[in-house]
């Protein structure tokens, strides 16, 4: 499954040479991580969350290829997609395409991730649920 959104790049995303500040495309990479699942889902982040009992899916490993730049006034598309499930973490791999052109790949580990019984305010990894994975196209 790949989730594909549009947006325009904004000022704010910009650095002083003009062209996007290169955290600022892991921002737009969190934001699609969340778009990809509230589709595969069919509900809202607030509204899953609730329903599978997890805080949510903290990253714990990310990198990118920066091959094009991009700028003030592009509108570009991300194209997101788990690319690995696990017991409780998963790979998704997400594609910047400026003007039809591959520009950005990044690719984020995260994990599912409930509290922690045992510390309050941690985080423990919980097992991922079939129904989830299922609505990916993956059984297990």
């Amino acid at each position: 499954m790949i989730h594909a959104r549009t947006l325009s790049i904004e000022w704010g995303d910009c650095d002083p040479a003009g062209i996007v500040f290169y955290p600022r495309y892991f921002a737009m990479f969190d934001r699609s991580t969340t778009a990809l699942f509230e589709h595969a889902l069919g509900m809202l982040k607030r509204d899953f969350t609730v329903r599978y009992g997890i805080i949510g899916y903290p990253m714990v490993d990310t990198r990118a290829s920066f091959l094009a730049p991009s700028v003030y006034g592009d509108v570009v598309t991300i194209e997101s997609s788990v690319t690995a499930f696990r017991r409780s973490s998963f790979d998704v791999c997400h594609r910047l395409l400026n003007a039809g052109a591959l520009a950005v790949e990044g690719f984020e580990t995260r994990v599912w991730a409930g509290s922690d019984p045992e510390h309050p305010r941690g985080l423990k990894s919980v097992p991922i649920p079939a129904e989830v994975t299922e609505k990916f196209g993956v059984s297990r």
